[in-house]
């Protein structure tokens, strides 16, 4: 939760590539790019919508990831600043977000080691939660140096794979949807592939806040936006490509894929490590977001607590109907940010130099912050006013049904909340007459 004092500060820019590459090399991903030949369109169309969708998604994570080296601080503690105690609320989002992340990732995990050790597929579940738990709890370093050494091995792994999906052949060209149903498919595609990049922007801070203050800006910005955009374009790809040898959507058709033997022993244990390393940054986030939210727990009991939670949610999605509750998932869990981004860049905007390390320092006491309604409710309103544009299994906004299934909510939710929290802020500075922030004088404290 505090800042990084000044002598601790070390690591290179290119250490942001490995640790937003890495945990993006998993099947999750590959999962995501055949959805889009499940929801109609052909290979060049889909692959478009996915470079767009990834592209816009990963921007704002790393330009929030330049906030790490110039507080020292991780993501969610720093909203604590417009959000005050009402950071409570997205805290407890960003938690139970990160848990529905690490199912969807410990689901191919969980049946790469059902089908490696030959075991029943909640045992193989509890193998990779175990191992990701441990990582999660060990933090920040390590998680670096996993990344750093699992993106090597894990680059080898894809690199067979994609060739043996080029070499199989079968790439679903054509398109099924056609008209205004394409143009709303290839809207829908952008939006979820936009969600699988735009879902760490919760995190961005957290995994560059002990860099030193004087980095390359432009270093940790392109480092983030590359290992993002790499990783996540590579997996969605090989995912369409794929996507017709892969029709039962589950490890073992990747292991069958490349051939059994040998290579599919190693692509299993490159599964499940993937699966390993997505979901320990999931994990040890979660675990920062529950701090931020003021609840005192040490951050590895929160770890480990979220941790068993996932191995239910895992076994409910295997349940049946996977596809649907992925992308259900996988929507749902990133819809709360779009208005949480807005509020958190117009306040950073307009703080300017003000926040200083003894700003930040203060906010560590939950009970000398303010209540933080403007962005509680500006965050509030947005949500809402996605819900008519959202486009999932569960719920079809009118909006969204009028434009052909196309899905805008992310676009609507960050306009609103920023049209919204500006004026309330302005508001609130007026009646309090300090413009610095949510927190409140040490003599109202008292």
């Amino acid at each position: 939760m505090a800042p990084v004092p000044l002598e601790g500060r070390y690591g290179a820019t290119w250490r942001n590539f490995t640790v937003w590459f890495g945990p993006n090399m998993e099947l999750s991903g590959v999962f995501t790019g055949t959805l889009v030949f499940t929801l109609g369109l052909g290979f060049w169309p889909g692959l478009a919508a996915m470079l767009i969708g990834v592209a816009l998604g990963a921007l704002p994570v790393a330009l929030l990831s330049l906030w790490g080296p110039k507080t020292g601080m991780a993501q969610l503690p720093l909203a604590r600043l417009p959000f005050g105690r009402s950071i409570a609320l997205p805290a407890l989002v960003q938690w139970f977000s990160a848990i529905a992340w690490d199912a969807l990732v410990g689901l191919f995990g969980g049946e790469a080691a059902q089908i490696l050790f030959h075991v029943p597929f909640f045992v193989g579940v509890l193998i990779v939660l175990a191992l990701e738990g441990a990582i999660g709890i060990l933090g920040y370093e390590f998680i670096h140096q996993l990344m750093a050494w699992g993106s090597a091995i894990l680059v080898v792994l894809f690199v067979i794979l994609t060739v043996k999906i080029i070499q199989h052949g079968n790439i679903p060209m054509h398109s099924s949807v056609h008209g205004t149903a394409a143009i709303g498919t290839f809207v829908l595609v952008s939006t979820i592939t936009f969600s699988g990049s735009f879902s760490w922007a919760s995190y961005a801070a957290d995994y560059s806040r002990y860099m030193k203050p004087e980095a390359s800006r432009p270093g940790i910005f392109w480092a983030t936006f590359g290992g993002l955009f790499t990783s996540l374009a590579w997996m969605y790809t090989i995912g369409l490509a794929g996507a017709k040898s892969l029709s039962n959507q589950t490890a073992s058709g990747v292991q069958s894929l490349m051939g059994g033997g040998f290579l599919g022993v190693l692509a299993l244990v490159a599964i499940i490590f993937g699966s390993v390393t997505g979901t320990a940054m999931n994990d040890y986030s979660g675990s920062l977001a529950v701090q931020a939210g003021g609840v005192r727990i040490k951050r590895p009991y929160s770890a480990a607590f979220g941790t068993v939670l996932v191995f239910f949610l895992v076994l409910w999605i295997h349940g049946g109907e996977t596809a649907t509750k992925f992308q259900n998932v996988l929507l749902l869990t990133a819809y709360w940010i779009a208005p949480f981004l807005a509020v958190v860049l117009i306040d950073w905007y307009r703080r300017g130099q003000a926040v200083t390390r003894g700003r930040l320092l203060e906010t560590l006491d939950f009970r000398r912050l303010r209540s933080g309604w403007p962005a509680l409710v500006a965050l509030l309103v947005g949500f809402v006013a996605m819900v008519p544009f959202m486009n999932t299994g569960l719920i079809e906004g009118p909006a969204a049904k009028a434009l052909a299934g196309a899905d805008l909510s992310f676009y609507v939710g960050f306009v609103v909340a920023a049209a919204l929290y500006l004026p309330l802020r302005n508001m609130e500075d007026r009646r309090t007459d300090d413009v610095s922030g949510p927190l409140v004088t040490a003599s109202a404290a008292s």
